[in-house]
């Protein structure tokens, strides 16, 4: 299995987890379960190896320059590091501002250059942000023939407010936006999500509630008077509290789609929280600086607040543990501000400064983009924050792009992708107008659990078999069987168009 998995390019363990029956050695002459994608990139590769070998000519003189013995190291390094050949002309000063990179990073992927630069060079440049996308860590969707799930959807409509002779349409959202708007939409995602099942062959029976009013008696006349036990699976409800009411009364996987503070107290083994709690987001932060900051200074900026200069040092502590970071300072705000001064102190000309902003109090954001947007020409910094709040809506996206202000989310939209134009045009189709927020969040959430549902296994059993990508979220349950941790971290660029590093 170990030399199977070789020639396709993925781990033996997720080869052996896909064919749990073969113990030891494949016998001859039976199939075993491989990734389709794998195994035609394998194919293409014996293709195209066998078509090089019948262009040789008989005569040709085969000699070790002819057959390149160094393509090989090079592709490997193609694929961890931007790869330079030094051109007559270039300098350090040219390559630096090229690709954004300081000569001392330079330097430490290629200590050769200690001599200087000559013509011809491969130079590393940078190493490549991993895109965690390997198909050896996805899940593949499979439907079981025949397959039939029955799933309760429980959102506030709080349809007995509204009475059709006393209010037009328009008033109703009008009057609810926020609520109406988030219950209404996600349920017209989530009825393109259980369209498309069915368009597969999966009887889906939705049975759908409404919970009315936080706090009222309809939410709990629907757990004393419906057997919602009877469902394989229960999208909602979007309050705390009647989750928690909810999971004590029922063994069924109570599947929550929206983000709560209070989800930190989710202690019911049948709740899954679609949306990462926070701490996470800091984490992931903390992963991708030590994983992608080869040289460079850090500078975590807090608030006031004791919690918040907790979690910066905490941070600290974290990035000072990667291999490669050697210096992190955290600034706090003296009376309320942080003077550009401060900075200057800490930023270091001719190599990366990474500044990661740990607070979403507007005064000291602002503080910070305004003093690092125009810097001495030799020195240059990166903005980064885990908690992308509503407090940069207020900032001039000009600017941070200038800063290449990169952040962690739980969604991204690539609107290009295949998956997200299917989506847009079938949503389009059916409601005559694009989907929200909310409505592709509605998709997501209910695509990914009846499509792992339909596999005919056990749901806590399929996040162990890896990562699923949906249109704009991604789910990845592994580490904890309820708590989804699938983040993406992405970029402005100077076009003010996004990036997503990984």
């Amino acid at each position: 299995m170990s030399k199977i998995a070789q020639k396709l390019n993925m781990q033996t363990k997720d080869l052996i987890r896909l064919n749990p029956d073969v113990v030891n050695e494949p016998k001859p002459n039976t199939f075993i379960v491989v990734p389709e994608n794998k195994l035609n990139n394998f194919k293409n590769k014996v293709e195209a190896n066998e078509e090089d070998i019948t262009d040789i000519s008989l005569d040709t003189e085969i000699t070790l320059d002819s057959l390149n013995v160094n393509n090989e190291l090079t592709d490997d390094l193609k694929k961890m590091f931007v790869i330079y050949e030094v051109q007559k002309g270039d300098t350090f000063y040219s390559l630096t501002n090229l690709y954004d990179v300081s000569k001392e990073q330079l330097l430490v992927l290629n200590p050769e250059l200690k001599e200087g630069l000559k013509e011809g060079m491969s130079l590393k440049i940078k190493r490549i942000s991993k895109v965690v996308n390997a198909d050896e860590f996805m899940y593949l969707d499979y439907i079981k023939p025949r397959q039939e799930i029955k799933a309760a959807l429980l959102l506030p409509f709080r349809a007995n407010k509204f009475e059709a002779d006393t209010l037009e349409l328009k008033d109703i959202f009008a009057k609810n936006a926020t609520l109406v708007n988030i219950a209404t939409d996600f349920y017209l995602g989530a009825e393109i999500a259980v369209d498309s099942l069915r368009s597969r062959g999966v009887a889906v029976e939705l049975n759908v509630y409404d919970t009315g009013n936080r706090r009222s008696n309809q939410f709990n006349s629907i757990i004393t008077q419906e057997n919602l036990n009877k469902n394989d699976v229960i999208i909602g409800p979007l309050y705390s509290e009647e989750v928690k009411t909810l999971a004590s009364n029922v063994s069924t996987p109570i599947v929550y789609p929206v983000y709560s503070d209070d989800q930190v107290n989710f202690y019911a083994s049948n709740i899954i929280k679609t949306s990462p709690d926070k701490k996470v987001f800091r984490e992931e932060l903390e992963r991708y600086i030590k994983e992608n900051l080869i040289v460079g200074n850090v500078i975590i900026v807090s608030d006031e607040k004791a919690s918040s200069i907790l979690t910066a040092n905490k941070m600290k502590a974290s990035l000072l543990s990667g291999a490669f970071i050697s210096n992190v300072h955290v600034l706090s705000p003296t009376e309320g501000f942080i003077q550009k001064d401060r900075f200057l102190e800490v930023l270091q000309p001719n190599t990366n400064n990474w500044v990661v902003i740990a607070t979403d109090k507007n005064i000291v954001v602002s503080d910070v983009i305004n003093s690092l947007i125009s810097l001495p020409e030799e020195t240059t910094a990166k903005v980064f924050t885990f908690n992308k709040g509503r407090v940069y809506d207020n900032v001039d996206n000009r600017k941070l792009a200038k800063l290449g202000f990169t952040f962690v989310s739980d969604d991204f939209d690539d609107t290009s992708s295949l998956a997200s134009r299917v989506f847009n045009k079938q949503f389009k189709r059916k409601n005559n107008t694009l989907p929200s927020y909310y409505a592709t969040k509605g998709f997501d959430i209910t695509f990914d659990i009846l499509m792992r549902l339909a596999s005919g296994k056990d749901l806590k059993k399929t996040f162990d078999e890896g990562v699923s990508q949906r249109v704009d979220t991604r789910f990845d349950y592994r580490d904890s069987n309820t708590e989804n941790r699938g983040l993406y971290i992405v970029q402005y660029n100077p076009d003010l168009t996004l990036t997503r590093l990984k």
